[in-house]
């Protein structure tokens, strides 16, 4: 294992160990709740998205979850690093997330931009993977529509 891959190893158990965002904030007027289930690993996630009042802005990601380290390690990264983010941003961020996992590892997830989400880039080669390391990032697609 290189030593890129021994760091991206070390986050991806940091975030499943200790996750960021974890518990659910309480309901409002400005918050969406999705829950997604991965039923190939039993994978869960319940996530909660809290906007600005004027909608702009994402306010709050709170989830919580039961499942394998990536999928627990992909919603803390996804809570930490779209928290405060303009919701536009938020949208395209998942794109190019999804079309980074669909990729089979041609397409790596560039650090700026994703911080330490980009830690999941390698998932993309594992077809089996990608839907855990999505799931957040799906509850998330879902709830900021509605939020």
């Amino acid at each position: 294992m290189n030593p890129l891959e021994s760091l991206y190893q070390e986050l991806i158990l940091d975030h499943s160990k200790r996750p960021r965002g974890v518990g659910l904030a309480e309901d409002g007027p400005r918050a969406a709740t999705s829950h997604q289930h991965n039923p190939v690993c039993g994978d869960d996630i319940t996530l909660r998205v809290r906007v600005s009042d004027d909608g702009a802005t994402v306010d709050d990601v709170t989830w919580e979850g039961a499942g394998c380290s990536i999928s627990q390690a992909s919603a803390s990264m996804l809570a930490e690093l779209v928290d405060g983010m303009p919701r536009a941003e938020a949208s395209v961020l998942v794109d190019h997330f999804r079309e980074a996992l669909r990729s089979r590892g041609a397409v790596v997830l560039d650090e700026d931009e994703f911080g330490d989400a980009a830690a999941l880039s390698g998932v993309g080669k594992y077809v089996a993977r990608v839907k855990c390391a999505m799931l957040a990032w799906v509850a998330f697609e879902d709830a900021l529509a509605r939020a």
